[in-house]
């Protein structure tokens, strides 16, 4: 029932992931942010198995981290999501990770951009990308509206559109997400869309 979806309009890249954190049919709290910052200019949106997703992306950040403090340079957004690729390749036949990646990134030189990395390993350059049950309905509304010039506050309009069809047509919606953004000022976070807080039980 995850949703992860994101694209990239001119000169920065925007992912938005639900924040349920979902066990078999019980929900266990609504404010998971499921989009890592994997560095000053990268951000990881992942789904899949909780303890997978974690894990893993936590993996890839340190890696990136460690391949900068070695040579001194970070890790280009092609770099990392090949990088990333890479090891879920290797642990595809010895101990597979349950996970899909979007990943966006910008770089000095070619910009914004979007890699699309699945639990088996394909990767994919793509200007806009979704996974979960969310992506028949957000990938349906991005080929209707998306453009590639389009501004930062009609790429937040088109999120908030395929939100809005998520929430109206998915049967078991998820209430919450958050949105991200990477520019040349870097990652970080654009906003929460909340519908359901979560709620604090008095101590009896």
């Amino acid at each position: 029932m995850e949703c992860v979806f994101g694209l990239v309009g001119n000169g920065f890249a925007i992912v938005a992931a639900d924040t349920s954190a979902v066990h078999s049919i019980l929900l266990h709290k609504n404010n998971e942010d499921k989009i890592m910052v994997l560095d000053s200019h990268k951000l990881v949106a992942a789904s899949g198995e909780p303890g997978d997703r974690v894990q893993f992306t936590e993996y890839v950040q340190k890696n990136v981290s460690l391949y900068k403090f070695r040579n001194g340079i970070p890790l280009t957004t092609a770099a990392a999501a090949n990088f990333t690729r890479g090891e879920l390749a290797t642990a595809l036949r010895k101990n597979p990770y349950s996970v899909n990646i979007l990943m966006a990134g910008y770089d000095n030189e070619s910009g914004a951009s979007l890699y699309y990395i699945d639990y088996i390993a394909t990767l994919h350059k793509v200007d806009k990308g979704a996974f979960g049950y969310g992506s028949y309905f957000s990938l349906s509304t991005m080929d209707r509206h998306y453009r590639s010039d389009m501004s930062v506050e009609e790429a937040i309009e088109l999120v908030d559109k395929c939100i809005l069809e998520i929430r109206s047509r998915l049967v078991v919606a998820p209430p919450n997400f958050v949105i991200k953004i990477v520019d040349k000022d870097g990652a970080r976070d654009y906003a929460w869309r909340q519908s359901v807080k979560d709620v604090t039980t008095a101590v009896v």
